[in-house]
């Protein structure tokens, strides 16, 4: 664990040693969804997109919803399909997506990330597996921190969110159990 405004290292065990991020990768899915300017956006589910296994957001392919929107599904419920529908629409693919999942890891001073989906399903590619160390993940979540948007998401305690023609509503709540704890 690292100080945010400093970068100290305030806390580590086993800090270097490279894990599955499983689904803590989806922060920086919000961040680069958020960072590319497109928060007002149509995002549309493809088929790939609502392939994704459980947990889902569960919506047909082809359902419409304004990027905005999913970043609550994405944060709050941590949906898979809407992970890979927000990927796909701020990148053209999955793996276009992570390539940029990778790059920006890269800027923070991640030495061992390496993203390959995401929605932090377990995948690897040709230059290796989805994984993440606690010490690389304090210094995503230090940029994340930074960004006020994130933390209005990640705040949030339940949001309904309703696909843009109507016919597709979710109530979304956040299941961080430390948010109730704190005070307002």
């Amino acid at each position: 664990m690292t100080d945010a405004d400093t970068g100290r290292i305030l806390y580590g065990k086993d800090a270097g040693t490279p894990m599955a991020n499983a689904s803590t990768t989806k922060i920086m899915t919000c961040l680069l969804a958020i960072e590319s300017g497109k928060i007002q956006d149509t995002v549309t589910f493809s088929e790939h997109a609502c392939s994704m296994p459980k947990v889902r957001l569960g919506c047909p392919t082809g359902t419409q919803f304004v990027l905005e929107d999913l970043l609550y599904s994405l944060m709050l419920e941590s949906h898979n399909d809407t992970a890979a529908a927000i990927a796909e629409h701020v990148a053209g693919s999955v793996e276009a997506f992570a390539d940029l999942m990778n790059e920006r890891a890269a800027e923070f001073g991640c030495q061992n990330t390496h993203f390959v989906t995401p929605n932090g399903l377990d995948r690897s590619d040709k230059k290796g597996e989805h994984q993440t160390t606690a010490y690389d993940l304090s210094l995503i979540m230090a940029a994340c921190i930074q960004n006020d948007k994130f933390l209005e998401i990640t705040e949030t305690a339940s949001k309904t969110i309703s696909s843009i023609d109507g016919t597709f509503q979710a109530a979304l709540n956040n299941h961080n159990a430390l948010l109730s704890m704190l005070d307002a």
